[in-house]
């Protein structure tokens, strides 16, 4: 138990990390740039996953010793593509539909999503003991 925890706060911190990013682009993309809401919020969901999967799989996961670099990047891709059809689906519903504030959104769509992965790279990417 004591493993998991220390597991997701690991988790936690990189999450963090990559939500300033993730938040940063979006607003610059959005304020700065003038895109809509969903498209700002896709372009740095796709910023912020690079970083993710660089920490992730270097403080977060124990790797898989029968999967190879590529296949666990292209497990972390699907996983989050998977991720960021949930992130589009919920700005789209919640600032289309809703008309909440696009911020206000974003930050349920990040834990909705953040769940999503802890789960499915737990389950997928890390190494079973």
């Amino acid at each position: 138990m004591r493993n998991l925890i220390e597991q997701l706060l690991k988790f936690g911190i990189v999450g963090v990390v990559a939500t300033v990013i993730d938040f940063g682009v979006m607003i610059a993309l959005r304020e700065g740039a003038g895109l809509t809401p969903v498209v700002a919020s896709t372009i740095s969901f796709c910023v912020s996953l690079v970083f993710n999967y660089v920490a992730s799989m270097r403080f977060v996961f124990a790797r898989r010793d029968d999967m190879g670099r590529a296949r666990e990047f292209t497990t972390f891709l699907v996983l989050s593509l998977v991720g960021l059809g949930i992130n589009a689906l919920l700005m789209w519903a919640g600032t289309e539909l809703a008309t909440y504030d696009y911020r206000l959104v974003k930050v349920f769509a990040t834990a909705v999503v953040m769940l999503w992965n802890f789960v499915t790279r737990k389950i997928f990417l890390e190494r079973r003991e």
